[in-house]
């Protein structure tokens, strides 16, 4: 993989010179035309030449408007980053559309330095690569460009690079732990390194592999590609037509039977029966709060279903069981401008507790196959892909080690219609009722398809989904608390907290 980066290029400073001023130019140019394109560029700087990528990224931020570049250097050792799941910090990095991220010692290098260090066995590496290939396919479907470098260099110019930067009062800061140990295992990293590149070079996402012993044609190399790519965007945007969201009607065919009719919603409870269980659960969701705070574990908790099902209702008998500083809510409603220029599961992301701590998302990203869906907010091919993305999210989730619960409150035609009215006619509950929720109610049918769908595409074994009666809200709590509680005493008994 490597022969065609070790041949020796060079570029004296004459030639660079002529070609620098055109680049640069272009750069220039190219990245301003892009700032008015909902398109963000995602530039991946890695290698075995570190010190490269280094001067590289300097360079970049010479050559083009700094202003508008977007620039993170992973570096180890967060605590935030440590208490969430692999991917965050890489989510909460993404530039937003029509700016360009520049990204280095990133996800691909993770997974190559575990790999290296014995860190991840072999399940945990082929983990990795998935979450990595699933993430650029995520990114890439959503309209992101990725442009991926790999500077190369030989194992000899490695180590003199390294002591030659040693020997410099200016350089030698820069020297890592790091690079001493892949100078000193470079043959041993070299096939690891050559694996890694393979797996995660794909379709939108295939890695340049750029001979960098040179800097300037490492330097030319990486802007003209650049260049390249950027122009690539801006020829088509400006080619392509606008393109309306189609209309969404109700579905052709409506199945007789649903999964949610499945639901028994003649179950009732008697009141003083229920404040006794609730008592009960409430104590013992206290006790577990506060054990998973000590032990380190996070709790995501993802609450849809029907308008008035009682969701909020719900969340609220469980949090008053908890200390306020355990649990954030978290009302999903439209999204804002900042999060419209990010993919959709940006928002939920950069909302995952740290470990210890519990989020509740009142609505969540299943908005995407729900609401988005039915609503024509979202095309098909975006919302299809959307159940293969969420399933990997969630995954990610539960192999942090967080406890994952989902609750879809479901009630009757009949009842939704019941608490409608009593709404409108209760002041201080009147707020709840808009005239979205009775347009929501003329498109059950289509909402119920989708609901089915979502249900069966993404109720995993490690995230499965909870379909809760909610006829009688007194059920549909006790349900919910006792569900979460059991989940969070399994998870802390598993890990002996």
């Amino acid at each position: 993989m490597f022969e065609a980066a070790e041949l020796g290029q060079t570029l004296s400073d004459e030639e660079f010179e002529a070609q620098e001023a055109v680049l640069r130019t272009e750069l220039l140019q190219l990245q301003m035309k892009l700032r008015s394109l909902a398109v963000p560029v995602i530039v991946v700087l890695e290698g075995d030449d570190r010190l490269g990528c280094n001067a590289a990224l300097n360079r970049l931020h010479e050559w083009l408007d700094a202003r508008f570049l977007h620039t993170v250097v992973y570096e180890p050792g967060r605590q935030d980053e440590a208490e969430r799941p692999g991917f965050w910090r890489y989510w909460m990095g993404l530039p937003k559309r029509g700016r360009i991220g520049i990204v280095t010692r990133g996800w691909a290098m993770r997974a190559m330095s575990r790999a290296l260090r014995g860190e991840d066995d072999a399940t945990e590496q082929e983990a990795m690569i998935q979450h990595i290939r699933a993430f650029e396919q995520t990114l890439a479907a959503d309209g992101a460009v990725l442009v991926k470098f790999w500077l190369h260099q030989t194992g000899d110019q490695l180590r003199a690079r390294i002591a030659e930067a040693e020997d410099d009062d200016a350089l030698k800061w820069s020297v890592t732990d790091d690079d001493r140990e892949l100078a000193d295992r470079f043959d041993e990293a070299m096939p690891i390194v050559e694996r890694t590149l393979r797996r995660t070079g794909q379709g939108d996402a295939m890695w340049t592999v750029v001979e960098s012993a040179d800097k300037n044609w490492r330097d030319v190399i990486i802007a003209g590609t650049l260049r390249d790519a950027l122009r690539r965007i801006v020829e088509q945007a400006e080619a392509a037509p606008t393109q309306a969201l189609p209309s969404v009607g109700p579905p052709a065919v409506v199945a007789a039977k649903s999964v949610l009719d499945t639901v028994d919603l003649t179950e009732t409870v008697e009141r003083k029966k229920y404040k006794k269980k609730l008592d009960k659960w409430q104590d013992r969701l206290r006790a577990a709060a506060w054990r998973c705070d000590r032990a380190g574990i996070p709790t995501v908790l993802v609450f849809e279903g029907w308008d008035a099902a009682g969701k909020g209702g719900t969340i609220r008998r469980m949090t008053r069981a908890m200390d306020a500083s355990l649990y954030r809510v978290i009302p999903i409603s439209a999204p804002t401008p900042e999060e419209l220029a990010h993919h959709y599961l940006w928002r939920f992301w950069r909302q995952l507790p740290r470990d210890g701590r519990m989020t509740v998302f009142d609505r969540s990203w299943y908005g995407r196959v729900l609401v988005e869906r039915v609503e024509g907010y979202a095309r098909p091919s975006e919302w299809r892909r959307a159940y293969g993305e969420i399933n990997d999210f969630e995954e990610q989730l539960v192999e942090h080690g967080a406890v994952l619960e989902k609750f879809w409150l479901h009630i009757s035609p009949e009842e939704q219609l019941a608490r409608f009215e009593a709404r409108a006619e209760t002041p201080f509950k009147a707020f709840k009722i808009t005239d979205e929720d009775w347009r929501n109610r003329e498109k059950w049918d289509a909402y119920r398809l989708a609901a089915d769908e979502m249900v069966e595409q993404t109720s995993t074994p490690q995230a499965r989904w909870h379909l809760v009666p909610s006829n009688d809200k007194k059920v549909a709590r006790l349900t919910v608390i006792k569900t979460v509680v059991k989940a969070m005493e399994a998870r802390l008994q598993a890990v002996g907290g």
